[in-house]
C-alpha cells in the first residue's frame, strides 16, 4: 500500500460533518429551551395557586359576619379587592365575594357567600390567570 493511494479528508467531508453537528446542536438547544420554559411556567402556576389557596384560607379564617360587613361596604353584595402581592413581585390577586342569594333565586340573603380568588401574572408577554372559588356559610 503506497501513500499515494490513501486519500485524506476532503472539503466535502468536513462540510457534511459540520452540517450534521449543527443540526444536533440546534436540536439540543431547542429541547433545552422548551424544558426550561415549561419548568418556569409550572413554577409560576404553582406560585399563583399557592397565593390563591392562601387567600381562600384567610377568608375561611375570618368570622363570617366580618366577610358580610366587608362585602356590603360598596352598597351591594359584591366586594372586590385587587392588589399586588407583597413579597411576590408580578403577582396580583383579586378577591370577589358574592352573596349566594344574588347567584340563586330564592336563596336567603347573608347565609352563604361565594368567594372567588383570581391571581394574575405575566408569562411570555401574556397575562395568565389562576382562579379558585369556594363557598362559605354560617
Amino acid at each position: 500500500m503506497s501513500l499515494k493511494n490513501q486519500k485524506g479528508v476532503i472539503g466535502i467531508d468536513i462540510a457534511i460533518s459540520i452540517v450534521v453537528l449543527f443540526i444536533f446542536v440546534t436540536i439540543i438547544a431547542v429541547l433545552s429551551y422548551q424544558s426550561s420554559s415549561t419548568s418556569k411556567e409550572i413554577e409560576l402556576q404553582a406560585k399563583a395557586t399557592s397565593i390563591a389557596v392562601d387567600k381562600i384560607e384567610q377568608m375561611k379564617a375570618l368570622n363570617f359576619d366580618d366577610i358580610k360587613n366587608r362585602s356590603e361596604a360598596n352598597g351591594n353584595s359584591n366586594y372586590q379587592i385587587l392588589q399586588e402581592e407583597p413579597g411576590q413581585e408580578g403577582f396580583f390577586s383579586e378577591i370577589v365575594i358574592q352573596d349566594y342569594a344574588d347567584l340563586e333565586e330564592g336563596a336567603k340573603q347573608g347565609i352563604v357567600k361565594k368567594v372567588t380568588v383570581r391571581v394574575k401574572y405575566m408569562f411570555k408577554a401574556k397575562e395568565q390567570t389562576i382562579e379558585l372559588s369556594t363557598i362559605l356559610s354560617i
